[in-house]
Order: C-alpha cells, then structure tokens, then sequence
C-alpha cells in the first residue's frame, strides 16, 4: 500500500505530465516561392510570312511551333506557342481563317466552350470586352479563377476574315494561391499582344 506522502508525489508527478503535454501548436500555413518577374518588359514583333498577322510580345518569350507546323502539309501553320521557360509558362496561340466551313459563329461558340470546359475547376469565369490599338481587333478575355488549368482565355478578330484564339498555361500542378502572381504578370502580356496585334 501507499503512503500519503508517496500517493502525493503520484498525484503531483501525474498532474505534472498531464499539463505538460497540453501545447498550443498552430500549424504554419505553406509557403510558396517567391517569383521575381521582370520590372521592364522590351517587346519584340512577331512578323512571319506564312501567318496574315503581327504581334508584339515580351522578349524572354520563345516562340514555338508545333513540330507538325514544320510539314507544308500541315492544315494549321499559324498555331504557335509563346513560352516563358523561366516561368512554366506558354501562351498558345491559334489562329483560323473565318470561311463558311468555320463561320464567326462557330468560332465564337467554340471559343466558349473550350473556355467553359474549365468550371469543373473553376470559381467562376468573367468575360471582359476588349479592344486592340487597331479599330478591326477586338474580342473577350476570359479571366478563369480557381484552380483551373487555365487563368487566362482569350479571342480576337476582325468579324470578316481572322480569328485569333489564346490561353495561358503553366507546366505545374494548377494551385491559385501559389500562381495567381504569375497569372496577373503573364495577363498583361496577353493585352499587350492584344493591343499591338494587326492584319496583314
């Protein structure tokens, strides 16, 4: 049997450990990478003989063609990419000539539902009218929030003959709290390839 003394130093020894394994742990919420973009953006024009287009765009971009846009054969020759390798990024660009196969129509509603394929993801999708430099350009942006694949979702055109149809994409899992910086950066681009794109 226990003495008092000795069921006073259990008591004491067992209240001892019991606060002292209460913590108040709170946990640190996950950080993310810091990305430094750059503050001054030179542009370079995009003029190629084959595509009845220019644009303006940064110059740590590459353009980039599909390896099938090589073969003369190939039924798509202005479909290109702007990579961004320092940043997981490319803007796709594709471009189709408004006919009676492919009405302005059809392109528009295509356009959309490429676009609205996203709000599996998405929290929501706003549209935004824009306009280029050039009275013949304009379109919507597409501005996707969420985790979606794609941010950023655009089209433009002159309503007659070209239409232009872009998205941006990262080469990483789509997490909007880590990339959100990087989508505002890389939207500007996409206005600024907006405002300076003309028809030939």
């Amino acid at each position: 049997m226990f003495t008092n003394k000795q069921l006073g130093i259990y008591s004491l020894l067992i209240l001892f450990f019991a606060i002292s394994c209460k913590t108040n742990y709170t946990p640190k919420r996950s950080g993310y990478f810091r990305i430094d973009f750059p503050k001054e953006r030179n542009f370079i024009t995009y003029n190629s003989a084959s595509c009845p287009f220019t644009f303006d765009y940064a110059d740590f971009g590459q353009i980039e063609y599909d390896s099938n846009d090589l073969n003369e054969a190939h039924s798509h020759p202005c479909w290109l990419n702007i990579n961004y390798k320092d940043y997981n990024a490319k803007i796709y660009l594709s471009y189709t000539e408004i006919s009676s196969s492919n009405t302005l129509d059809k392109l528009i509603k295509d356009s959309y539902k490429l676009t609205f394929k996203h709000t599996i993801r998405a929290d929501y999708i706003d549209e935004t009218i824009v306009k280029g430099r050039n009275p013949k350009v304009s379109g919507i942006i597409y501005d996707v929030g969420g985790n979606a694949a794609s941010g950023v979702q655009f089209y433009v055109t002159d309503s007659t003959k070209n239409f232009l149809r872009g998205s941006l994409y990262f080469n990483v899992a789509p997490n909007i709290d880590s990339i959100a910086p990087a989508i505002q950066y890389f939207r500007n681009d996409v206005v600024h390839i907006i405002n300076s794109l003309n028809w030939k």
